[in-house]
């Protein structure tokens, strides 16, 4: 049973460590309670991010603290660029995790791939949403060509500007349900929110004209509740989005190259000169791309190298302990 000063709720923001948390009697502004920030010190990931839900406690003082994280259900988790590599969770409590690429300039198929890799291993439902397509001739033709880089995920062609498409996306943001928003800036992420929230809730700019490409306008998560519905998470245009240890996302993301590997008739197969290797001979039949196969080479790599990276660091945590462990005992 709770504390009569503690109410649970749900971050929507948060600023150099200080939340804004949606709370039944408003929005508040709570600051980190001790136990979060031990928590925190000991993993990074534990520390709230926007879609958290947190049990808030109010003060006689008029302070207002997260006294715990509550369990996620899913959560967008992205490698840190720093030379530990941590995870940092960008969203968590998604029902649905939708790419964001626009169709104008083209979209960047490796882009795709990648953040679908992240959105399947969040737990959520990947979906893919092709922006700005009132300025594709053809945007149907676009997204079927999409769709043989994206397996087992839906793909919408959505305007904001003309409203194209947006009825399909108010079901994702019914009563209780929550969608997110991954993508590069320029996608058009701010202007759907605001379409999904009727008001201007979200900075928008446009595209520089020279390159396409455009400016870091959100340099925010948020969480923003749309009236009568649920909520839409919005996140900063990423540069970078790097795997951490999503070999399970990566294999979802990546279904048919998986299903060409699994057919190769050595387990081992280092799909070069073996006899019998599936990879090959769908490469040669043109059943699987060149460019997929080497994106999914890639990627691999990466999630590898992670993952032998994490072990090592816990292994030299673990040394580090049992030593001052010895040491306690020597005393």
């Amino acid at each position: 049973m709770l504390d009569a000063d503690v109410v649970p709720g749900r971050v929507a923001r948060v600023d150099r460590g200080v939340c804004t948390v949606l709370a039944a009697g408003g929005p508040v502004r709570a600051s980190l309670a001790g136990a979060v920030l031990a928590a925190a010190s000991r993993d990074p990931a534990r520390l709230p991010c926007a879609g958290d839900w947190v049990l808030v406690r109010a003060w006689p003082d008029d302070r207002v603290t997260i006294e715990a994280v509550l369990a996620r259900r899913t959560a967008i988790v992205r490698r840190t660029a720093d030379k530990d590599s941590s995870g940092q969770v960008l969203a968590a409590n998604l029902d649905v995790a939708a790419v964001v690429e626009p169709m104008d300039p083209a979209p960047e198929v490796g882009r795709v791939e990648r953040l679908l890799a992240l959105a399947w291993h969040s737990g959520a439902r990947p979906l893919v949403l092709l922006t700005k397509c009132d300025t594709a001739p053809d945007p149907e033709a676009v997204a079927r060509d999409l769709a043989r880089s994206a397996p087992g995920v839906e793909i919408l062609t959505v305007s904001a500007r003309t409203g194209q498409g947006l009825d399909k996306l108010k079901p994702l943001v019914a009563p209780g349900r929550t969608l997110g928003l991954l993508g590069p800036s320029g996608a058009g992420k701010s202007t759907l929110v605001n379409a999904l929230a009727g008001a201007s809730v979200m900075a928008t700019r446009a595209v520089r004209e020279s390159d396409g490409k455009g400016r870091h306008m959100t340099t925010y998560r948020a969480l923003i509740p749309i009236p009568g519905g649920g909520a839409v998470l919005d996140t900063p245009g990423m540069r970078q989005v790097g795997l951490l240890e999503g070999a399970e996302g990566l294999d979802r993301a990546f279904a048919d190259v998986a299903e060409v590997v699994a057919a190769c008739r050595f387990a081992d197969c280092a799909h070069e000169a073996e006899p019998g290797c599936a990879v090959r001979a769908a490469l040669a039949d043109g059943d699987l791309s060149p460019r997929r196969w080497e994106s999914w080479q890639r990627l691999q790599r990466e999630v590898a190298y992670e993952t032998r990276r994490r072990a090592a660091r816990q292994a030299q945590a673990e040394r580090a302990r049992l030593k001052q462990q010895r040491l306690r005992d020597a005393r």
